[in-house]
């Protein structure tokens, strides 16, 4: 059982969790900051999987019976953009901007869908890239740090 201490006059104090409210992980804290390093670098090999797609078609085999057939200077253009976009969000995510987290998650919903429509141009880099978007997920969905903080100090 805890004491219930009156504040001193004039002093504020912070605001107490919510009956059942879950602080948070601090793993999962650590691992909103890795979810920004990582989609800010999962964007910069995006760059550069669309500029080599892009540049040239014969970097990627091309694969005859697939349902999600693009031409790779498409699917250049399209990994090129998604990588411009996880840099920006990237950065937001690591200067701690609420918007950020939110556009994190759906474009690391977004980069994994691509990502597993990408399987049969380069399956171990599209696997790697798709395990890191789970993570990037789960990290930014599971991280409640920063609104208990946030509601801690405004009250």
């Amino acid at each position: 059982m805890s004491q219930f201490n009156a504040p001193t006059p004039g002093a504020q104090r912070p605001a107490d969790p919510p009956p059942g409210a879950d602080p948070g992980s601090p793993w999962a804290a650590g691992g909103t900051m890795f979810a920004g390093v990582l989609l800010l670098v999962d964007g910069i090999l995006g760059i550069l999987k669309g500029i080599a797609g892009i540049a040239s078609n014969d970097v990627y085999t091309r694969i005859n019976d697939y349902v999600f057939k693009f031409d790779v200077t498409s699917w250049g253009w399209i990994h090129l953009v998604l990588g411009v976009i996880l840099v920006l969000v990237g950065v937001g995510i690591l200067q701690g901007a609420t918007w950020a987290r939110a556009a994190g998650v759906v474009l690391a919903c977004l980069n994994l869908v691509a990502n597993f429509m990408w399987l049969p141009y380069t399956p171990v880099w599209a696997i790697v890239t798709i395990a890191i978007d789970v993570f990037v997920i789960w990290a930014l969905c599971t991280d409640r740090w920063d609104a208990d903080r946030s509601r801690r100090t405004a009250g």
